[in-house]
């Protein structure tokens, strides 16, 4: 058995998932000991391309460094790099870092590959400097390498007066109020066109809400949070505030505010590097009543899946027509294991959402949640494809069909994985829907629950039927708050 330390790093594509990808292959072969957390930063030493996702791994397994090298070559080029240039932007990149407990002469050089090595063995030392890994890693702690963690008055006031039928309301305000804002996304100030929905709970003795208030509390708090130099611009930060100015100034039980807000991230192509922009929604919910405020924060992002049971049933009737055609058993197996199956595919609408009740919550970045929703369907998609790009998509689609529901417990299982530091009563809704192509209807699953039930079900195998909704979490009697997400 032989023992490495290992770096792999993408910038083409979606990063994480091929990362992810690449790990999952290589545990077919290797025992994964340990794993880094991801660690972004610019090219560097004359690298080219997008920003770099590194993690560090350390690995066990039969094969020897000249193996283990070839072996990796052939994982590199099934989760997608097509060259093998030096310094070109790839979609993945495997390197040994640790060697029979020496460690690569220019680590301190590779600022990207140290700090995500120094994570998981802070104590094995630079055989050039003798320092130890920990130690190297806190003189670069300053140089562009991050981790990724999460009017006029009027003396009549008829909303004020007692109604002719003293009856309560659930949900009264606006809806579809649109505004310019400006938000943190990835540490950067980012714009926003984002869309505000504001209601709160009617008491019966009240004629009605200040409708006009509604778009001065927006106009308020928006000037509150982009002028609070000490905390960034986060949609969630922005949800809570305003919730609370309805309850004050409208004198309300209880509120509600619901944001989406679409928003650009950058993007490469797999395999010809395009670069492009490509659109998704940020979902930010808040609720506030005169005692407490909760907040929960997501994404919606696009993708595609591939059919498993038509592919199925290709293969299946493939498998006949080779033996009909004189193949072995065998032979028609191993034809059918080297190629994509036919099947059809779906437009997939993907959605997370996570709430939480405490300070943990900062660590959640729209870039994971997208990140985590992509990497759950068969394939992400672009708006720009060159032809190489389409074949890679398409070619990995169909070597990951999903059901509609294995989108939806891939989206919870990785959110449980990115945020396994939250707590168990941290709130987690995933939903997908594919657009069918066979069919005249659309394929719908989604799910619901707080961290804590969640963990329970995948440590035990027990159905935990009674979940916890996004109203009961966030304490409100509004159950369709949830609608913001479909």
């Amino acid at each position: 058995m032989y023992q490495f330390h290992i770096s792999l790093g993408s910038n083409l594509g979606d990063r994480q998932a091929n990362i992810l990808s690449a790990l999952q292959r290589l545990r077919t072969c290797v025992e994964v000991l340990a794993l880094s957390g991801f660690y972004e930063s610019a090219p560097a030493n004359g690298a080219q391309g997008p920003a770099f996702l590194n993690v560090a791994a350390e690995i066990r397994g039969p094969l020897d460094i000249d193996d283990f090298v070839k072996y990796a070559g052939g994982v590199e080029r099934a989760v997608g790099r097509a060259s093998h240039e030096p310094l070109v932007a790839r979609a993945i990149d495997i390197d040994i870092t640790v060697a029979q407990g020496s460690v690569r002469p220019d680590i301190s050089e590779r600022i990207f590959d140290l700090l995500p090595l120094a994570e998981i063995a802070p104590d094995l030392r630079d055989g050039l400097s003798g320092k130890s890994l920990r130690d190297l890693a806190a003189l670069h702690h300053e140089n562009g390498v991050r981790r990724l963690e999460r009017s006029l008055h009027f003396l009549s006031n008829r909303q004020d007066e007692e109604p002719e039928v003293r009856l309560s309301l659930n949900r009264v305000g606006v809806a579809r109020v649109k505004r310019v804002i400006h938000l943190e996304l990835g540490g950067e100030p980012r714009v926003y066109n984002a869309e505000f929905s504001m209601v709160a709970d009617l008491s019966p003795d009240k004629a009605g809400v200040h409708m006009s208030r509604f778009s001065e509390i927006l106009e308020e708090t928006l000037l509150d949070v982009l002028a609070d130099g000490d905390m960034p611009a986060r949609i969630e930060r922005l949800g809570e505030r305003i919730a609370q100015r309805v309850v004050h100034t409208q004198r309300a039980i209880r509120a509600d505010v619901k944001i989406r807000a679409e928003f650009g991230l950058e993007r490469w192509t797999p395999v010809s590097a395009k670069r492009g922009v490509e659109t998704y929604t940020l979902v930010g919910i808040a609720h506030a009543d005169p005692e407490t405020t909760r907040h929960a924060v997501g994404v919606e992002a696009e993708g595609m899946t591939a059919c498993p049971c038509a592919q199925q049933m290709v293969r299946e009737h493939s498998e006949r027509e080779l033996i009909e055609a004189g193949f072995s058993a065998d032979d028609a197996q191993r034809a059918l294991d080297a190629l994509p199956g036919a099947t059809h595919n779906q437009r997939g609408r993907g959605s997370v959402l996570i709430g939480t009740t405490d300070r943990r919550g900062e660590a959640i970045r729209a870039e994971d949640l997208v990140e985590i929703v992509e990497s759950s369907m068969s394939s992400e998609t672009y708006d720009l494809l060159k032809r190489p790009d389409e074949f890679f998509i398409v070619n990995k689609a169909h070597h990951n069909p999903k059901f509609v529901e294995d989108v939806v417990r891939g989206i919870l299982s990785r959110a449980l994985d990115c945020y396994a530091d939250f707590g168990d009563d941290a709130f987690l809704f995933a939903s997908q829907v594919n657009d069918e192509s066979i069919h005249k209807h659309d394929a719908f699953a989604e799910a619901f629950g707080t961290f804590g039930e969640f963990r329970r079900e995948l440590a035990g195998g027990a159905y935990v039927t009674a979940k916890t909704d996004l109203a009961s979490w966030l304490g409100t009697r509004n159950s369709r708050v949830v609608d913001a997400m479909r």
